[in-house]
């Protein structure tokens, strides 16, 4: 298989598929010199390797670039896979071949692959774990386990695709999940994009009142380093994802700003009963989250 983009997502799958035995080679694309020389010599992947002749060379790509790069590669791919003339031959020959890409947002991939001759070549998912970090430094092992993966549009996807796609997430300890790509775009900006913009949020508002970097450093105890911690979040990544993502994610924060405004009138006016209601209406997240 080649990984094209040997961040945390694609250097974390690049281990544990090698590691685990559903892929006899990891072959590497990237873009940026440092991190492609870092992935080679921690071993993320056995070779780095052009962009042209890891797709021609790899048997399953996988897409883990920020969106805006992914939307751009997709039918590039597709291309060489067949069907538009631009690919090579070795790429052509095989129809096998799929590719799947792992971010964020669904619905302008889709696009950009709609119609597309070698459309059922392409699975579109979204491996639900990260963490803050990023760059191949921050690959690690089993960081998949247990979490979900959203399939989307699957009924364009070849069936043969879809089986192998599944069988990876399954060597990766994940549980898959089908649904259409705006759904999913829908639930991804309720539960994880509002989770960082509020995270960005926070984190300059505190940054602003804050003039000693000392006082945070000394001050900030669990409750705020755990809700903080998103915004160490590289910028690369959320920027597209948050603007693919505008409308869904402008719904979110209107929605968020509602609740931000019940908090901050029932304090204003020292309401202690609103406050307890908001709170127990808040707890009610125990029964979904442990």
């Amino acid at each position: 298989m080649t990984v094209i983009g040997l961040g945390l997502i694609g250097g974390s799958m690049a281990v544990d598929l090698k590691r685990r035995g559903f892929a006899s080679q990891v072959l590497g694309v990237e873009a940026d010199p440092v991190n492609a020389a870092a992935a080679e010599k921690i071993g993320l992947v056995d070779e780095v390797l052009p962009f042209a002749e890891g797709v021609c060379r790899g048997e399953i790509i996988v897409l883990a670039v920020p969106v805006g790069e992914a939307v751009r590669m997709l039918p590039e791919i597709l291309d060489m896979f067949g069907g538009k003339g631009s690919g090579t031959e070795e790429a052509r020959e095989n129809p096998g071949k799929i590719v799947i890409d792992v971010c964020s947002t669904k619905s302008s991939l889709v696009r950009a692959a709609e119609g597309h001759p070698m459309r059922g070549r392409y699975v579109s998912t979204h491996p639900m774990a990260g963490t803050e970090y990023s760059g191949p430094w921050a690959a690690m092992s089993g960081m998949f386990d247990g979490k979900a993966c959203v399939i989307c549009d699957s009924a364009k996807s070849g069936q043969d695709a879809l089986d192998v796609i599944e069988k990876m997430y399954d060597v990766l300890n994940m549980r898959t999940i089908r649904m259409d790509a705006s759904n999913h775009d829908m639930h991804a900006a309720y539960v994880s994009h509002i989770s960082h913009v509020t995270s960005f949020a926070l984190a300059l508002t505190v940054l602003k009142q804050e003039r000693s970097d000392r006082h945070i450093f000394d001050l900030a105890s669990g409750g705020f380093s755990s809700t903080v911690r998103l915004a160490k979040s590289n910028a690369d990544m959320w920027v597209p994802i948050l603007t693919q993502n505008r409308d869904n994610v402008l719904d979110v924060i209107d929605t968020y700003m509602e609740e931000m405004t019940a908090f901050r009138d029932a304090i204003a006016t020292e309401d202690g009963a609103r406050i307890r209601e908001l709170i127990g209406e808040a707890n009610r997240i125990r029964r979904i989250i442990k």
